[in-house]
């Protein structure tokens, strides 16, 4: 299996990313051509060489009508600058800017999530990239928000970081786009400690919106001062991962290192790690089991409800034959990890053993989801599974059944009909 892992042991922004993407790929210049003839008022991408505690790697320097955003020379990361409508605007910036260039005014302008979502749905990339990219920018928008606040729509970028921000998504989107991974899986992440300035004041790190980013997914601070994770990286990383956690078996074939412009006594990069690795487990269940010869069917199947009602993921007997002789059943209960004690309990109550076998198994399985198909008749919902490069569907009985009883049709009428629209 194609798996990507990104370590994020100095955090992550959204040019480290794309830095150590562009690496991996085979045509970079390719890559750079396109992204550089996206459109996107006066920016540009440009792969210099850089270096940190003597490793080499590719620092992406994105620049808007020439000039860099501050906060890539100052801590190395993106940053959005972001803030809610009601706060008054002083252009976001904790520096003062000597920027002599012509385009001054620029400077001045602030976009909003909606003029951020236009600008992605105009870029010459696939469709499947816009779509990743809004979606990555809608995750940044709520956090702001949460930050600030106030409304998702009130949300402001100060417009040089806001063009250099929608260079980093895509660019990253697009990266994915072309290296297609079937898996990827990111490290904890480091955020740093302390706290980091910004337009509104002092503020702890993570920063307000990365934190929110960040809700779910393993992080750690420690003994580096600084805002290491930012809110473009933050976003980026739990859109697109997987999985958390240390890298896994698999035959590395590339690394890619991108490196950040802030110096500190370790290496300031990222790592993405490309290769092939076995397809594991993608989650645990707890099996419950037991062997019954002295209870009648009607009993075990009162006692089966009784165990789905409390719990149980799924019950079900498979006929045995037990000592000297006696027709009986075995029972198993799958169960989520860490109730089996109360569905032991329930076992025990339930059933006429003296004693059952606990153990927890690892499981392979396809996410589940669900949509509706639309037929002649009406529509039917329809249970779906994908994973591991695999993708199932299965109309849900009742409402074949109800569209069969309701229109006088053979069930299997309507059944072939969902099909053919899935």
């Amino acid at each position: 299996m194609k798996t990507l892992y990104i370590e994020c042991h100095m955090g992550a922004a959204g040019d480290m990313l794309l830095s150590a993407l562009y690496e991996l790929l085979e045509d970079k210049e390719g890559f750079l051509s396109a992204m550089n003839n996206l459109g996107l008022p006066g920016v540009r991408l440009e792969a210099q060489r850089a270096a940190t505690c003597g490793i080499t790697g590719t620092h992406m320097k994105v620049t808007v009508h020439g000039a860099e955003e501050e906060h890539h020379q100052h801590h190395g990361h993106d940053h959005h600058h972001a803030h809610g409508h009601d706060h008054e605007h002083h252009h976001d910036h904790e520096h003062e800017h000597h920027h002599e260039h012509d385009h001054n005014h620029e400077h001045h302008h602030h976009a909003t999530p909606g003029h951020i979502a236009h600008l992605i749905d105009h870029l010459p990339l696939p469709e499947e990239v816009r779509t990743q990219a809004k979606g990555v920018y809608d995750a940044i928008a709520q956090a702001e928000a949460k930050a600030h606040g106030c409304p998702v729509g009130d949300v402001h970028y100060h417009e040089v970081g806001a063009l250099d921000a929608v260079a980093d998504v895509t660019g990253v989107c697009y990266a994915l786009y072309l290296l297609k991974p079937q898996r990827i899986i990111v490290s904890p992440i480091h955020v740093g400690s302390g706290t980091v300035k910004c337009a509104h004041g002092i503020m702890p790190v993570p920063a307000p919106a990365t934190a929110a980013l960040l809700t779910g997914v393993p992080t750690y601070g420690g003994e580096v001062l600084g805002e290491l994770c930012t809110p473009t990286g933050a976003a980026l990383l739990a859109h697109f991962a997987n999985a958390y956690g240390p890298m896994p078996l698999m035959a590395v074939e590339g690394v890619g290192y991108g490196v950040g412009t802030r110096q500190f006594d370790r290496a300031n990069c990222v790592r993405a790690f490309w290769g092939e690795s076995r397809e594991e487990g993608n989650g645990e269940i707890a099996e419950l089991v037991c062997n019954v010869d002295d209870m009648t069917p009607e009993a075990l199947a009162f006692a089966a409800q009784k165990l789905l009602e409390e719990g149980a993921l799924d019950v079900y007997t498979i006929p045995g034959t037990m000592k000297k002789g006696r027709p009986g059943h075995v029972l198993t209960v799958l169960c989520q990890p860490g109730t089996e004690q109360n569905l032991a309990r329930a076992v025990l109550r339930h059933t006429t053993t003296l004693g059952l076998r606990v153990r927890r198994c690892e499981k392979y399985f396809l996410h589940p989801g669900s949509k509706r198909v639309d037929t002649l008749w009406g529509a039917v919902p329809v249970k779906t599974g994908e994973g591991f490069g695999i993708a199932k569907a299965k109309p849900e009985y009742e409402g074949v059944a109800e569209l069969a009883d309701k229109h006088g049709l053979p069930y299997q009428t309507v059944y072939q009909a969902v099909l053919k629209g899935l």
